[in-house]
């Protein structure tokens, strides 16, 4: 019984094969590509409401942060005098110990305000994950903390290559 339906199906195969070979599919722009690939306009984020608590925060991290960057900035008006004491002397004379040792002070001062980058990047962080809005205060405090941290890096970087042997 099989094998009368086999001639059946073999024609059905070879019809389904058969098809106009100059027929194409249509090279014309489909109606959804007129619209184009622009991403849609977004609307702003709306405004962060104001933050009593958080602000409270900011004001102590950033007192604390003030703080470490007085106390840099005094530790490095130090070195430089060091450092340019030692520009002459040898490796490992009295002055060029002092110099990296004030150095190496000022190093451990910018560790100190690192903290204050640190923390503030925990709440940018932590309202990120709650998928809170930008906090234009905190942002600020940020990027300052950011750059001072970066001019203290490139401060310590100075002094160190001022000395001999670096």
């Amino acid at each position: 019984m099989l094998r009368a339906y086999a001639p059946l199906a073999a024609l059905c195969l070879l019809a389904a094969c058969a098809s106009d070979p100059t027929v194409y599919p249509s090279l014309a722009p489909r109606p959804v590509e007129k619209f184009g690939f622009a991403e849609p306009a977004t609307p702003p984020p709306a405004p962060a409401a104001q933050d009593p608590a958080l602000d409270k925060e900011l004001t102590a991290i950033t007192a604390k942060g003030d703080t470490a960057a007085r106390d840099f900035d005094r530790a490095a008006a130090r070195a430089e005098t060091l450092a340019r004491a030692a520009k002459e002397a040898k490796v490992g004379s009295d002055a060029w110990i002092a110099a990296q040792t004030a150095i190496a002070d000022l190093d451990a001062l910018r560790s100190s305000y690192g903290d204050t980058v640190g923390a503030l990047d925990d709440l940018a962080s932590t309202r990120a994950a709650a998928l809170q809005p930008t906090y234009p205060a905190l942002e600020q405090a940020l990027a300052a903390a950011r750059a001072t941290a970066q001019a203290q890096t490139a401060r310590i970087d100075a002094l160190a290559g001022s000395l001999p042997g670096a």
